[in-house]
């Protein structure tokens, strides 16, 4: 009878895509929030040196997988673990002010470039993008498309843009009674769109975002 084999948990696969790279550091960067209608967009990078993790933070790592695809209670824990074992992290918020002024492509573009940058990655790193190539970034970079399903470091930067960007929204949320930001983290909801209407824009949404656009 043949012996059934363990499936691989969506971590370990990631960890292995990124050691097979063939560098000894790995930082990869995302972002959370680019759709959303308020709130700040959020990049991070996380930087890992995949051939130095000890047992216990492989076995860590192993639950990392795509941030849409975790709780968020799976999402926090794991933020606390990436803090633990990374060698460095970097956030970068990106204002609704400055979204409107220079455009959400830029914006975020621009976010993910100083995400990187703040990291002060060592030569040789390799650099990996979920998705975009960074005109603004010096170094030379990979961009992967669906990038947090598919490396450790680009996933682990995914839960720390997410996960700090939900304590904003969550912040706003007391700050601004009335618009659910707790709930929706300032998507184009039904619910957020019809509270937009009847109590009007604050600070944090994106004015040249439709429907606040239209409403101008």
């Amino acid at each position: 009878m043949p012996v059934k084999r363990r499936a691989t948990s969506p971590g370990r696969r990631l960890l292995r895509h990124d050691r097979a790279l063939g560098c000894r550091f790995v930082a990869g960067a995302d972002e959370a929030g680019r759709g959303a209608l308020a709130g700040p967009l959020v990049a991070a990078a996380v930087l890992l040196e995949p051939g130095a993790l000890d047992r216990g933070a492989r076995a860590d790592l192993g639950r990392l997988d795509d941030s849409k695809r975790l709780s968020p209670a799976a999402r926090e824990e794991l933020a606390l673990v990436i803090y633990s074992v990374a060698l460095a992290v970097s956030v970068v918020a990106v204002a609704s002010e400055e979204i409107d002024r220079h455009g959400i492509q830029a914006a975020n573009l621009g976010g993910l470039s100083r995400s990187l940058d703040l990291l002060v990655a060592p030569s040789g790193c390799a650099l990996l993008v979920d998705g975009f190539v960074l005109p603004l970034q010096a170094r030379e970079h990979r961009s992967i498309v669906r990038g947090d399903a598919t490396s450790a470091a680009i996933a682990a930067a995914s839960i720390i843009a997410k996960t700090t960007r939900d304590r904003v929204m969550d912040g706003l949320d007391v700050a601004c009674p009335g618009y659910g930001f707790a709930r929706h983290a300032g998507y184009g909801t039904a619910a957020h769109c019809e509270a937009i209407a009847r109590l009007g824009p604050v600070a944090a949404h994106r004015r040249s975002f439709a429907p606040l656009s239209r409403a101008a």
